[in-house]
């Protein structure tokens, strides 16, 4: 084979995948351009970094399988003898230094943008849980709007009793939203174990790290739904961590966020009212599918955490089992509820457990149970 054909043979295939890279083919094997102009400029960044290795690699490879092939021992070629040359040494070194100014300086321009979170005109605090995320919607005036974001794949399509949705694992109970072309900035922390945020499509991936807080920000243009995932391995249930974000109208923002401020109210003002047990037990199941399932099982068998059917807790006195609720056990995984759930969620569930899988209490406890308990 000629030493034409045999680099044809082997750059072809870099090339080609290059090519079909930058011409928009192959995407499935490419990094995502995402919608935001900081997406844009790291999806082109990515691209120049690229094509330069492609560059180099095809250079160094043609002049090392030249050598190989037209100066071998077997055609008579004596390898060349020099030490302390000069000019290799300062082309050796100028080349690189040139090659890496060349990808610095873009480089550093893209992630002084990226990192450059002045001027957002709103505030989200975003804080890790196993295996769920808080968003607080920070407001000078203190009015914050706050709700924890759940995964809602059904348990069925989990456990392949059901066909899997488009959004198996990437859909969630609460989306953040967001208005369009506004820029906003997302401040990360954790509860318990490092966490991470991403959603390639908005260009925001950042650590969430207990005791510290870090910053990304966004400014999105397009109105739609960009999903995304928690990427650091936080433990058993880490794929059931999705992240929805919702991009609207800033006319459909305010009224979203008007109607999480009414619900606000709404929930304090239900904390008051005494609730059936039907409507106690249908609200649980929710509320149990939703925060309590991936750690108890869906049957209250048990699994990370302990069994619910036929539990001493949930058998036993109801102080008990809202102090276990409400403020957690420490040094288990049992996590304290009480600051995730409202006053009306923790009754529901807890008269939930205490009628569910077979353990058939007939026990009560409503809104104003919890919220004397608390003070208590």
């Amino acid at each position: 084979m000629s030493f034409g054909n045999i680099i044809r043979a082997l750059a072809g295939p870099v090339l080609a995948f290059a090519s079909a890279a930058v011409f928009g083919q192959g995407n499935q094997v490419n990094m995502a351009k995402g919608v935001t102009e900081v997406g844009a400029e790291i999806y082109d960044l990515h691209m120049l970094i690229l094509w330069i290795c492609v560059v180099i690699g095809v250079g160094v490879f043609s002049v090392m399988f030249y050598s190989i092939i037209y100066h071998r021992k077997s055609r008579g070629h004596e390898p060349a003898q020099f030490h302390e040359s000069t000019k290799v040494e300062i082309a050796w070194t100028v080349v690189p230094f040139l090659i890496l100014i060349g990808m610095a300086v873009p480089a550093t321009s893209t992630l002084l943008e990226a990192y450059n979170t002045d001027d957002a005109e709103i505030d989200i605090l975003v804080t890790g849980y196993q295996w769920k995320w808080k968003y607080e919607y920070l407001d000078e005036n203190g009015e914050n709007v706050s709700f924890f974001s759940n995964l809602s794949t059904p348990q069925s399509e989990i456990y392949n009793s059901q066909t899997k949705g488009e959004n198996y694992l990437l859909e969630v109970d609460e989306p953040v939203v967001i208005p369009v072309d506004t820029k906003v900035r997302f401040l990360l922390t954790a509860n318990d174990v490092i966490h991470s945020w991403w959603v390639p499509e908005i260009a925001v991936k950042k650590d969430a790290i207990p005791g510290f807080i870090n910053e990304a920000w966004t400014k999105v243009p397009e109105q739609g739904i960009y999903r995304g995932q928690c990427t650091e391995l936080c433990g058993a249930y880490h794929g059931f961590m999705p992240v929805e974000v919702h991009a609207v109208s800033r006319e459909e923002y305010d009224a979203w966020l008007a109607a999480k401020r009414a619900d606000k109210v709404a929930q304090a003002a239900a904390a008051s009212q005494a609730l059936s047990l039907d409507e106690l037990m249908a609200k649980g199941e929710a509320v149990y599918n939703a925060q309590c399932m991936a750690c108890h099982g869906m049957n209250g068998e048990g699994g990370v955490g302990k069994a619910i059917a036929g539990s001493p807790v949930a058998l036993g006195d109801i102080g008990r089992h809202l102090d276990v609720g409400i403020k957690g056990v420490a040094g288990t995984a049992m996590q304290a509820f009480g600051g995730q759930m409202s006053d009306v969620d923790m009754a529901a569930v807890i008269t939930y457990q205490r009628n569910a899988f077979g353990n058939n209490t007939g026990d009560i406890v409503q809104p104003s149970d919890v919220v004397n308990h608390k003070k208590g």
